[in-house]
This record gives structure tokens, sequence and C-alpha cells, in this order.
């Protein structure tokens, strides 16, 4: 019998992954410590899961100024690029390989997160949301507009981000663009109301992405450096699909196509948005026909389907997010068609072994 091509290797620019099933970034809430540092407990929830073909970390601040939640890890201090190479040797030595993704909440974070002042934005639109800070959850306020130099300092900690990350062990770095954060504020219309190059036009709203992209050209090899993006967000996070949605997505990934990226992370809609005509309703689908590099897709896939997807071509490789939180040796059980754990949704987020590395695997 054929081995279906989730379980063969693909060379991603070089690099040997075992398999096409990747382990998306999950926010897990595990750096419970005064320097937000990942520790021994996060290495072994990676080193436990290492049999995925890629892993990519949850979502790591790359500055004081881009926390948007408590306990969450950092890549902008010694100690936290200490406490991740624990995790990138722990991966190494089962053979895993391991991408950290490099975080800027902007809007969605709190004044508790940053002693009283306001998080830093595109402009100033709260996108209502609730931010989890150390007094429990609490509803997001109207974020400080950037000045040219909060923009500028962004961009450099993202350039310093990656270095870290390339001095941690970790084998590539994944730019969250995606999902409400940030760079993704930034894109859309309805969270960037600028008057300056940064805002208006499409090619304006991406600039922020393409400087620091054109910073780590600098200092990094670009082919260990992915993008992660959501094009068809809509009513989460405070983001909308707009009538230039398309355009600023398709100008967006051709460009990309420009940088010899190890990959782009895409996601399917996370909503129905089958009734917005501007909305883009099969992403990997859509800029299969855009990218000539590798694509990730996410969201909710199953082993069937994501053989499927890759059958078809839309993508060349799938990443699994809940699935992988239940079931440390999810490859071995696609392999096997064993049953899945279920994930204790009320552990996500909470401190500690229980519901983080305690799930059982199949030996």
């Amino acid at each position: 019998m054929e081995t279906p091509l989730i379980f063969e290797p693909y060379s991603l620019n070089g690099l040997t992954l075992n398999n096409r099933i990747i382990m998306a970034p999950m926010t897990r809430s595990r750096s419970a410590n005064p320097e937000n540092v990942a520790t021994e407990l996060t290495a072994l929830y990676y080193k436990q899961r290492a049999s995925a073909g890629l892993i990519i970390t949850e979502g790591t601040f790359i500055s004081k100024e881009a926390v948007g939640a408590v306990n969450v890890p950092g890549i902008y201090s010694n100690e936290q690029i200490q406490g991740w190479k624990l995790t990138t040797d722990a991966v190494h030595q089962q053979g895993g390989k391991i991408f950290a993704q490099l975080w800027h909440t902007g809007a969605y974070s709190h004044p508790d997160l940053h002693d009283g002042e306001k998080p830093l934005a595109p402009s100033d639109v709260n996108p209502g949301q609730q931010v989890f800070t150390a007094q429990g959850f609490k509803p997001s306020e109207v974020p400080k507009p950037m000045s040219h130099d909060d923009i500028k300092r962004t961009v450099a900690d993202f350039k310093q981000a990656a270095i870290n990350a390339f001095e941690a062990g970790f084998d590539g770095v994944e730019l969250h663009g995606a999902n409400g954060y940030l760079l993704q504020q930034f894109f859309s219309k309805n969270s960037n109301l600028r008057t300056d190059e940064f805002g208006g036009s499409v090619e304006n709203r991406s600039r922020i992405l393409f400087d620091i992209l054109d910073e780590l050209k600098e200092v990094v090899d670009m082919k260990r450096v992915a993008v992660r993006l959501n094009p068809s967000l809509n009513g989460i996070m405070g983001i909308l699909v707009d009538d230039e949605t398309k355009a600023l997505y398709n100008d967006i990934v051709n460009r990309l196509n420009d940088y010899g990226l190890a990959y782009i992370h895409l996601i399917e809609p996370f909503t129905d948005v089958s009734a917005i005509p501007d909305a883009i309703q099969e992403v990997a689908k859509h800029f299969r026909k855009i990218y000539n590099g590798t694509i990730i897709i996410n969201r909710g896939f199953t082993k069937e389907t994501a053989n499927q997807v890759l059958n078809n071509g839309d993508a060349n490789l799938v990443s699994f997010g809940v699935p992988f939180i239940a079931n440390p040796d999810l490859v071995e059980r696609f392999k096997t068609d064993a049953v899945l754990n279920q994930p204790d949704q009320a552990t996500f987020y909470t401190p500690g072994e229980k519901g983080y590395t305690d799930y059982p695997t199949l030996n």
C-alpha cells in the first residue's frame, strides 16, 4: 500500500521534515514566573510532541511592549534565550524540528500588563476583547496609536527577537501576522485609521511587515523565516473583512514570493464567510495560485481531510492545533488509526503539568 502523503518526508528549503504533520502555535500560559521564561516543563511538553514534522511554538513576545497576556514566554531577555535553549535541545535530541513564533499583540492587551500605560496599536481602536491579566480577564481598552518611533522600535524588536531565536537554537522563526494581533491590525482597514505611510492604501497597510522582513534579511537566513496570515478573519478579535481584504492579501502573498521564505502559514476561515462577497472562501486553494513556495494550511483538519488537501496540491503541509494538546503522539495515532485523547479545555491556560504534560501516549 502507498504511504499517505501526510507521512512522507518534506524538504523545507533544505530542512528535512520527517512528515507533513505540523504542530500549530498555541498559547499555553505555562511561563508563570517573574521573568516569563520557558522552563523545563515547557521543554518536556515540546519534547513529547517532537514526532511532528515541525513544531511551531506558542507565540513568544518580542518585547515587554508586545505583551498581551500573563504567563506567556518572551524572547527578548538573556534569561528567556537560555530558557528556550532547554526546549530546542530537547526537541533536537528527539530528531525534531522547531520554529519560534514571534508575537506582538498590539491593541489586544491591557494597561495592567504595561504598568498602567496604554498598549500600542496602529490606531486608537478598541478591539473589544477580554484580556488575560494577573487579576483574571478584563475588557480591552482604547490603545495608544503608534508614533513613527514606536513603529521603528517595534521593527527593531522583531529583528532582535529573530536573532535571539536563532541564538536559542531554533530552526527558524514565524512572524505572527494573523488572528487580529499587531500586524493584522495594521493590515485591516477597520483597525488601521492612519493617514501616514502606514495607513490608507493596501501597500501602506502592509508596510510594517515588509519593513520587518527587509530588516531580517540583513541578519538571518530568510530560508528559515516564515509568515502566518489569516486572510478571512471576520468579526473576531476586532477584525472585519472589507472591500480591499482580497486585494491586500493577494498583494502581500505575491510580494512574499520575492523573499525565499521557509513557508507561509495560512488559516481557513474561522467563521462562515460564505455570505461575504469580499471574503476568501477557500484560502489554501486561492493562494496556491499566487504563492510559489511552501504553504502550511490550518483549521480543524482531520487525518483524512489533511491528506485530501495535500493530494489536491493546495498545500504542502498541514498544521494541527488542539489535537496536539491532548495527543503528544498524534503522528503515531494517525499512523495506526488509534483513538484520539480528548483535550481538557479547563487546563488550556492554567499553570502546571495538569492538562499539559500528563496526557497518555499509546505506549
